[in-house]
This record gives structure tokens, C-alpha cells and sequence, in this order.
């Protein structure tokens, strides 16, 4: 395990942008610290510092209240309220078009994994193999950071 952590840090270096987004991830999704993400992210307490003021990331944490089945949710309302106003008559090509924009917007929500999503299952996983098994989750923890890390990069 730690061959293959050592193997990912000195070949598979992250850039500057990677790293950002990762340190991002970890601190909105995750809740860390910035000293604990700026350690996972690989970069200095002050650049994490400076990255949270700069791009507004403790806003963007508060604003993380809304999940996504609650976004499909307000979606399927416009749709249904679009339909309401049209009522038994034939959509116009405007709200023909809104309809299809938010059949899509709806379609690509409930089938995509994001980059997020896939934050949330390895800290769920990490969390489980925590309370089961507390000698493996500092490697899972490693494990999935390069999972994730590897994710960012394609």
C-alpha cells in the first residue's frame, strides 16, 4: 500500500488546478479542516487559506443544503407547471424547447456520477471501514484520495 501511495506521488504528479479542486472537494463535501485538507491536498495551510477566501468556499459549503434529488424535484415541478399552462393544448416552440431542457437537465442528473457523488461514497466507505475495521481505514483513506486524484485527471 504505501509502494503504491509513493508510486501515484512521485509519478502522477496533480497540477495546480487538480489540487484546487481536490482541496475543494475535501473541504465543501467533507467537511475537513484546511489544515487536514491542505494535507490530503498536498499544498501549504496558506495557500488553503487563500483559497477559501478567494473563491468563496465557505459560502459555497453553506449553500450545499440543497441535494440533488431536491434539484430533480424543483425541475419536475417546472415541467409540471409548464404543462398546467399549456393545459390540454399544444406547447409553443418556446416551452416545447424549456420542456426538452429540462427533460435533459433531469436526464443527466439522475443518471451522472460526479466527481462529488463519488467524494460522498468513499467517505461513506472510509466512514464504515472506520467503525469495522479501524487498523485498514488510513490505507482506504490513501486508496481513495488517489482514486479520487485519478478521477480529477481524466
Amino acid at each position: 500500500m504505501v509502494y503504491f501511495a509513493n508510486t501515484f506521488a512521485q509519478n502522477d504528479r496533480m497540477t495546480i488546478d487538480q489540487k484546487k479542486e481536490f482541496a475543494k472537494l475535501l473541504y465543501v463535501r467533507e467537511r475537513l479542516t484546511q489544515k487536514e485538507v491542505a494535507t490530503r491536498a498536498e499544498v501549504s495551510e496558506q495557500t488553503m487559506v487563500k483559497w477559501v477566501r478567494e473563491y468563496g468556499w465557505e459560502k459555497l459549503r453553506r449553500s450545499l443544503l440543497v441535494t440533488k434529488q431536491e434539484q430533480i424535484a424543483r425541475l419536475y415541478d417546472q415541467i409540471e407547471s409548464l404543462n398546467t399552462e399549456i393545459g390540454d393544448g399544444y406547447a409553443d416552440s418556446k416551452q416545447a424547447d424549456v420542456i426538452t431542457k429540462l427533460t435533459a437537465a433531469i436526464r443527466n442528473m439522475e443518471t451522472e456520477v460526479n466527481i462529488g457523488e463519488r467524494v460522498e461514497v468513499c467517505m461513506e466507505l472510509c466512514d464504515y471501514t472506520r467503525q469495522v475495521a479501524p487498523e485498514k481505514a488510513s490505507e482506504l483513506v490513501t486508496l481513495c484520495d488517489s482514486f479520487i486524484k485519478s478521477m480529477l485527471k481524466r
